[in-house]
């Protein structure tokens, strides 16, 4: 690596990651006392592993990373596919269970269909900008995202489909998408949310959109824990604004 690229490395940004994570660590070892550990250890394994990985990533060139990434977007959609042949867990075929440590490979594809999008975006814009408003390439680079979207879905993994579906927006209004297609994509989304929500969410999903809006529609289970930290947040708010109203000190006297 070049001097040049160690200068362009937005150090602080790793150095934060790197103290959140070890925030992470601390409070996750008072959490797993009486599991052994167990959770712990797999993270600071992970912790270590996402370090040497980082490291090596840095190393390589971003371009030949790029060039790379139809390959790389491949080689998930298989794993994708695969996927939904293991077994399910707690209703849903994401993981690969390899003994030691479980993989989802929905978590990784983000990295590589945003890349490998990159890298189409790139080609088809080598004639002028304005390339990517043809109906033709556009429903190319939609189609890129559509695939994997699919099949997380057909797992079922809402909230990871959900991720690529933000990822493509903003990389297509970045790359300069005609705002006629922004209009008409907000127009779909007001249309569809009710409809998705109604005919095509799960009860559990629909289960967790409703307690995130109205937590107190079940106080004492799924709700509890919302409850609890706006509770929590409330009062810490007072007390630094001191709205809360402390009680005198009372002697208690108790007659046998």
């Amino acid at each position: 690596m070049r001097k040049r690229e160690l200068k362009n490395i937005e150090w602080s940004i790793g150095i934060i990651a790197i103290i959140l994570c070890i925030i992470g660590l601390v409070a996750l070892f008072s959490a797993t006392q009486e599991a052994e550990y167990d959770e712990f250890n797999k993270q600071c394994i992970w912790f270590v592993v996402s370090i040497i990985i980082g490291v090596i990533i840095m190393l390589i060139d971003y371009e030949s990373i790029v060039k790379m990434s139809p390959i790389f977007y491949g080689a998930f959609i298989l794993l994708l596919i695969a996927v939904l042949f293991t077994t399910p867990v707690n209703g849903a075929t994401s993981w690969f269970d390899i003994g030691f440590f479980s993989f989802q490979p929905g978590e990784f594809a983000k990295i590589f269909v945003v890349l490998f999008l990159t890298y189409a975006i790139t080609k088809i814009q080598e004639r002028g900008k304005k390339e990517i408003n043809k109906p033709l390439k556009l429903l190319i680079l939609l189609a890129i995202v559509g695939v994997p979207v699919l099949l997380i879905i057909k797992q079922p993994d809402f909230g990871t489909a959900v991720a690529f579906i933000a990822a493509i927006l903003f990389m297509l209004v970045t790359a300069g998408i005609d705002k006629k297609y922004i209009i008409g994509t907000i127009i779909l989304v007001v249309v569809s949310v009710p409809l998705i929500y109604n005919f095509v969410l799960p009860e559990h999903a629909k289960k967790r959109i409703d307690i995130f809006l109205n937590p107190e529609s079940d106080p004492r289970g799924s709700g509890y824990n919302i409850i609890q930290s706006k509770l929590a947040i409330r009062s810490r708010w007072s007390n630094r604004n001191g709205l809360t109203k402390r009680k005198p000190n009372t002697i208690r006297i108790f007659v046998p």
